[in-house]
């Protein structure tokens, strides 16, 4: 029962830090006036101000000292750190270059990742309606790759560096806020000296002359720390795969702010992300009827 606790926190966890992602797109479009690096930078500062704020109040400073001294550890946070910091800028260029439902087509290609790096590292495995879901999946990507007419390479770079952090962050032995702050200080420093050179030169964005972008350069940290926590608590919960379905609402609901909000065209898509969620659906209900049969008393 213990762990079928842990699980469903672990679930409620990841899903939500997925639907802020999903979401982000709109709070981004309001930066449009900003350059993507500058965003970028700003959302880490106030990040990893605001993760110090945290750990400091809950006395676990210490932790954080001791992971970013501790040479194994250090290097492991140095890579999380590094593609989690790609992720973030291809992300928001992709929002100001008018380019979410590209950037929904890489989070739908980065669970099947997931699941993948499940497999071939952590030695998991798939029930067959499972392994029918990925390749229902897998065959809606291919088919979306192949409407683009060339590989479609800021999709794949979106999967690539958040399926390799997602595997690191399962393999680190750092309790997730400590690691969240870790990273977000260790990229926060040097954006730090970059938005001082900026601001020195008369080319920033943030100050008393634009008090409402600054607000919402500020703002970003919710739109940042919080959905980054709550995925690693997640990821630190459930195996890799299941994490990897649950990441399928993120690209969903971008799919959804891309049309919806955003008008970007269709252009023949549908059948692509209709396999999709097909694949989702499969998953999402061989996962009720397993649990169901699991947790089914046993007869005297």
């Amino acid at each position: 029962m213990s762990l079928s606790r842990d699980a469903a926190v672990g679930a409620a966890c990841a899903l939500g830090g997925f639907v802020i992602w999903g979401l982000s797109p709109l709070y981004w479009r309001l930066l449009d006036a900003v350059p993507p690096a500058e965003t970028v930078m700003h959302r880490i500062v106030w990040s990893a101000a605001a993760m110090l704020a945290l750990l400091a109040a809950r006395g676990r400073l210490g932790e954080l000292r001791r992971a970013l001294t501790t040479r194994r550890l250090l290097l492991a946070l140095l890579a999380t750190t590094a593609l989690i910091g790609c992720n973030w800028y291809l992300y928001v260029k992709a929002v100001a270059d008018r380019r979410v439902l590209d950037a929904s087509l890489g989070y739908f290609i980065n669970p099947l990742l997931n699941v993948a790096l499940g497999m071939l590292v952590l030695k998991e495995r798939l029930r067959p309606p499972q392994g029918l879901a990925v390749a229902l999946a897998a065959a809606g990507v291919l088919l979306e790759a192949r409407l683009h007419g060339s590989l479609p390479w800021l999709s794949l770079a979106l999967a690539a560096t958040f399926s390799l952090y997602a595997l690191l962050r399962k393999l680190e032995p750092v309790d997730s806020l400590v690691a969240v702050g870790a990273e977000t200080c260790l990229l926060g420093l040097p954006c730090l000296l970059a938005l001082a050179v900026l601001g020195a030169r008369g080319h920033g964005r943030f100050g008393p002359s634009e008090p409402g972008l600054s607000l919402l350069l500020m703002g970003s940290v919710v739109v940042t720390a919080l959905p980054l926590a709550l995925f690693s608590e997640g990821a630190r919960r459930l195996n890799l795969k299941t994490v990897g379905f649950l990441q399928f609402s993120s690209p969903s609901v971008k799919f959804g702010v891309a049309v919806l909000a955003f008008g970007e065209p269709l252009a023949g898509r549908l059948p692509a992300f209709g396999l999709i969620w097909a694949a989702v659906a499969l998953y999402t209900l061989d996962a009720a009827l397993s649990r169901r049969s699991t947790e089914r008393p046993v007869a005297a």
